[in-house]
């Protein structure tokens, strides 16, 4: 798969409105797999065997030149067996499909949805996701014109919600647009950020912060979101 253009993610006239500090100089791609796994043999997750078919590939994808930045369970939101992958290739990463399909045809795998991500202002190449908490993935639909000031309210609101409670932005990413994206003119985007508990994720609702200020501001230019609390696991 090749490395996709931030023009084709954004459009040059959306992309030329953006301010660079937002933008993140990072050239790396990512994958976001996201995954139905089979039911386990007793004792076991679906997510430990296919976590240690994972590990079983990593030098395989560090030779491609990717690799594993985490993978996610649920907590709300998915069902038991779903799991989600996420993989940074280096710009020059050569058999990056190869690895992909490797990862997504094991026997441990049902079915799955490959999303490729382009980073905006986070993360940089050498954010990891850290152990403990919760993370959740929220998706948002969004006309591509207003990526610019999506982005924008992104990174004013978690100035003060990253001070006033326990949480990190790990990232927030673009998504390869399909054909529908294309013909409905909307950009699809993928915030991963880590709360210490569900009860800061709640707590972090007040609409009263500086932060939910921003955030309504920037829900009033989505036109669909979904999102589900998951655990991080090591690999």
């Amino acid at each position: 798969m090749n490395r996709i253009p931030r023009r084709e993610l954004l459009g040059a006239a959306a992309l030329a409105m953006i301010p660079k500090a937002v933008l993140s100089a990072e050239p790396a791609m990512y994958d976001y797999l996201f995954l139905d796994l089979d039911d386990a043999t007793p004792g076991a997750t679906p997510a430990r065997a296919y976590a240690d078919h994972v590990r079983s590939r990593t030098a395989s994808l560090a030779a491609a030149g990717g690799e594993v930045v985490g993978l996610f369970t649920p907590q709300l939101g998915w069902v038991g067996r779903q799991t989600a992958l996420l993989v940074r290739w280096s710009p020059d990463a050569k058999g990056r499909d190869r690895e992909v399909v490797a990862l997504m045809r094991d026997k441990t795998v049902r079915t799955g949805q490959r999303a490729g991500l382009s980073p905006t202002m986070r993360p940089a190449v050498t954010d990891r996701p850290k152990v403990g908490g919760i993370y959740v993935h929220r998706w948002f639909v969004v006309e591509t014109k207003n990526v610019p000031e999506f982005l924008t309210l992104s990174s004013e609101g978690w100035l003060d919600f990253e001070t006033r409670f326990d949480t990190q932005i790990f990232g927030l990413f673009t998504a390869e647009r399909s054909a529908n994206d294309r013909q409905s003119g909307v950009t699809r985007l993928l915030l991963i950020t880590r709360y210490g508990s569900h009860g800061v994720w709640e707590a972090s609702r007040d609409p009263s912060t500086a932060a939910m200020a921003a955030f309504a501001k920037r829900q009033a230019l989505t036109r669909d979101s979904w999102a589900a609390s998951t655990l991080f696991v090591p690999i």
